[in-house]
């Protein structure tokens, strides 16, 4: 069996690592280099780097800020952030990135994951959903950073995107994003269960229990986390040690 991951997330913010509730309210929790220094040598299996006002602002993803991280860490990582061409890719992955997330754009033109299937090959692709679950019980794609919201469900966007060359899915719960009342296991396990690729959890995680829930309950292959590791309620050493005792496969 494969061991579950478990990844500190770095939201990016004009070059600082934040924070926020709901996709708001966001405060300052850092260095990324450093913080990216830090959970490496804890043990995290790999980081993410997102660019959280990339999209909306109309930036490129920044590429210093990736060789810093890239020179200073030994384990995988991906960045996203205002990715929207098979040139951004190639800048981000020749930087020292080993995956690319590919949000909004994705979703505008579904041909861009074709084009980067075929030029990068879909292992390095990691197709990002922000999904908000409405008042009809039904989980639907928001885009432009939660700004947007759209009319597809996040399972059936998340089935056509994997056809295209997506070879990894990480799903953000807004609903869950930054309460630390755990993961949301439902939309997680829907996604989970139906697709041939990796899927990444994201938004909610408050403690260890979290962890261990989306994965026995919802057969997650990944978890990801950010503010319980920025403000150290959990280190990720201990966490790994807590999962195993849960005898859930992890690199220890």
């Amino acid at each position: 069996m494969l061991c579950k991951r478990i990844i500190p997330c770095l939201d990016i913010k004009d070059g600082r690592t934040v924070k926020g509730i709901n996709f708001e309210n966001i405060v300052d929790a850092g260095d990324p280099v450093e913080l990216a220094l830090l959970y490496s040598g804890q043990g995290a299996d790999e980081l993410v780097l997102l660019d959280i006002t990339a999209t909306v602002e109309k930036r490129k993803t920044f590429a210093e800020l990736v060789k810093n991280v890239a020179a200073r860490i030994n384990i995988p990582f991906t960045v996203g952030g205002g990715i929207c061409s098979v040139e951004d890719v190639a800048v981000l992955l020749e930087s020292g990135a080993d995956k690319v997330s590919v949000n909004s754009a994705a979703f505008k033109d579904p041909g861009l994951l074709v084009h980067l299937k075929d030029n990068f090959g879909s292992q390095c692709i990691v197709l990002a959903i922000d999904t908000k679950c409405e008042p009809d019980g039904e989980w639907y794609v928001y885009l432009n950073g939660g700004r947007t919201k759209t009319d597809i469900k996040a399972i059936d966007w998340a089935k056509q995107a994997v056809a295209l060359g997506a070879g990894e899915i990480l799903l953000t719960s807004m609903n869950n994003d930054g309460t630390k009342n755990g993961f949301a296991l439902d939309i997680v396990a829907q996604l989970s269960n139906h697709l041939p690729v990796p899927v990444i959890a994201s938004g909610g995680a408050g403690n260890m229990q979290h962890f261990s829930d989306v994965f026995l309950k919802s057969n997650a292959d990944a978890a990801l986390a950010a503010s319980i590791f920025h403000y150290k309620e959990t280190g990720i050493a201990e966490l790994k040690r807590y999962l195993h005792m849960q005898r859930i496969p992890v690199r220890l």
